[in-house]
Formats: C-alpha cells, structure tokens, sequence
C-alpha cells in the first residue's frame, strides 16, 4: 500500500475520532491491516507537513457549561494585523482566530476571533481583554453571538 493510500485511509478512519481503547493507535493498525510503527510513522508525517494540524481531544464545550459563544470581528491597522493576530490567537479563550479581507464599505472588519465563555458578561470580559492586546492598531469591533448550532464537526472527506 502506497504513503499516500495510507494515508487517506487513516485521515477516513479517524475523521469521526479515534478509537476510545488503550491503545488507539495499534486498534486502527489492526483496522487497516498495517502495524502500529506505520500507522504512528504516518500520523508523524502528516503532522510535520501540516495535512493534520493536532491529534488532541475535542471537548464539546456547551455540554462543558461554555454556552455564551461569540465571533468577534476587529478593524485592525493591516500595517498591524500580521503581528497581533497570532498574539489575539494564542489567547486561551480564543478556539478559532483568522485574518479576512475586509468588504468595504460595509464590512470594516479583518480579524475575526471565537471567544467562548459561560455568560455574555465573561465573553465582554474577554473582548476587553482582546481590545487591550490590540491597542493603538483597533478603530472599530463588534461580536456576533451564537443563537444555535447547526453543525458541530469538521471537515469530513467523502
């Protein structure tokens, strides 16, 4: 089986999670036919040339109290927004943080950042504390709060 067949069928297998035993990585080798030296060989690669970003736990954060949910959109100085974003990302409460163009004239905003917390108030506290971090470079923001979800995976190939 070619690298690449191999991993297709790893990327399939586990897109819903991997399995909940001891030890996940030798049940998906006896899954696919292939040892567990492969399949680790193989997760190894994708993760150094970025195909899979992490393999971590995805804890569903509504069932974990997190209820207030809110995309927060920033109009920041492009001259700026290349160096703070990371920074606006790497905060603990951010799950998701991503550099747009903007639509003008309607749409001033070119970073955008999901804050979770368990109260709109905590989520105001958070976006406080993301206007600080962005200082001078900020001249407008907003946040669009979540009402409901209506889909809560991932990509999924076919």
């Amino acid at each position: 089986m070619s690298k690449a067949s191999l991993d297709e069928r790893l990327v399939r297998a586990t897109q819903a999670g991997l399995p909940l035993v001891t030890e996940p990585y030798a049940a998906l080798a006896a899954t696919l036919g292939v040892s567990e030296a492969q399949v680790i060989e193989r997760f190894e690669a994708m993760l150094a040339d970025r195909r899979v970003r992490r393999i971590g736990a995805v804890p569903n954060h509504y069932a974990l109290g997190y209820t207030a949910n809110g995309m927060s959109v920033w109009d920041v100085d492009d001259a700026e927004v290349d160096a703070l974003g990371p920074r606006v990302g790497a905060l603990p409460f951010v799950s998701h943080c991503y550099r747009r163009p903007r639509r003008l004239p309607e749409w001033p905003y070119n970073l955008f950042a999901m804050v979770h917390a368990r109260s709109r108030e905590a989520v105001e506290a958070k976006l406080a504390e993301i206007r600080a971090l962005l200082g001078q470079a900020l001249r407008a923001h907003d946040v669009l709060y979540s009402t409901r979800i209506l889909k809560k995976t991932g990509l999924r190939l076919g």
